[in-house]
């Protein structure tokens, strides 16, 4: 299959909230009018979207507890990431949808969605085939240590 094409997310205004469209708006957890989506009205208006419209997405395995990627969602992929049982995300360098494993065949299948208490992070947890990451690791954080100073518990 192929990436799923469809509009970009609803363009900034310069103060970095979605722009009003034609379409009704709903007051997201900041109070600013966002464009309306099939997303139920009270995830659509808890969600803290950045300056483009997104939110970051946590990706998960979920027997495991792996955290395999970081992608991007706005409404309309959160909406078909929540009733289709595929991951969907919004490529920001693409300006277009994508659905994880279409060209790869790495699919990550829903197994259960959360919204963190500020609702500027969500966190899908996924059965992943193949790698998660575009560069054929089973994670996109393999072999990608950074040293650090440990802590320690007292």
């Amino acid at each position: 299959m192929s990436e799923q094409p469809a509009p970009s997310p609803a363009p900034a205004s310069p103060a970095g909230v979605p722009a009003p469209s034609a379409d009704a708006t709903l007051p997201d957890a900041a109070g600013n009018r966002v464009p309306s989506s099939a997303l139920p009205s009270d995830i659509a208006s808890a969600l803290k979207r950045d300056g483009a419209g997104l939110v970051a997405a946590i990706v998960q395995q979920h027997d495991t507890n792996e955290v395999l990627m970081l992608g991007w969602m706005d409404d309309e992929a959160l909406n078909r990431t929540m009733t289709t049982g595929r991951v969907t995300f919004y490529s920001r360098s693409r300006q277009e949808y994508w659905r994880k494993g279409d060209t790869s065949g790495h699919v990550q299948w829903v197994k259960s969605v959360a919204m963190d208490c500020d609702g500027d992070a969500l966190l899908v947890r996924v059965d992943q085939v193949g790698a998660a990451c575009h560069t054929g690791t089973r994670t996109c954080f393999d072999g990608r240590s950074l040293d650090v100073v440990t802590g320690t518990a007292e």
